[in-house]
């Protein structure tokens, strides 16, 4: 009886022990969850840097009344817009259509639509995945300069690609 109670004595004394301190194991992977962290926080902050890198890039390009036809000089901007995003294959894309105040109201709508469609299908062939890709058209809304002139109403049959 004496010997048991004795046996039972040292099992606790060991449980205590053993409670009070860690196993390799536990150290082990206390060192491992904390490299995890301190890689995925590496990992968010490159990319958080990426992100701001390729925000820097954007394209605007303008088009011809009524007109959805990307011009020579639309390419032009698109391609080099691609050329910019290559190193930032996560970056998401913001292709958005708008048109002067000349047409309807429903005209406007779907001709901005078509416009940042045709940008979008444009930066899908040059090898942007159609995946990172927003497109919206906002018709006449959000007009970039006044439509009392040429100039301005030029300045508004636009599409505007941008890195979101």
């Amino acid at each position: 009886m004496k010997r048991r109670a004795h046996k039972a004595s040292a099992a606790v004394v060991v449980l205590v022990l053993l409670a009070g301190c860690p196993s390799a194991y536990q150290r082990t992977y206390e060192q491992e969850t904390q490299r995890l962290e301190a890689q995925q926080r590496a990992a968010q902050q490159q990319a958080e840097a990426a992100h701001a890198q390729a925000s820097k890039y954007a394209a605007v390009i303008y088009f011809s009344v009524g007109s959805a036809v990307l011009g020579d000089d639309a390419q032009r901007q698109l391609r080099w817009f691609v050329q910019q995003m290559q190193p930032y294959p996560q970056a998401m894309i913001q292709v958005q259509g708008f048109t002067d105040s000349t047409g309807s109201e429903a005209t406007n709508a779907g001709l901005s639509l078509e416009r940042a469609t045709n940008a979008t299908n444009y930066l899908v062939g040059q090898g942007i995945a159609a995946s990172r890709i927003t497109t919206q058209g906002f018709g006449s809304n959000y007009a970039a300069a006044s439509n009392e002139s040429g100039k301005g109403r030029r300045n508004n049959r636009r599409v505007e690609v941008t890195v979101r």
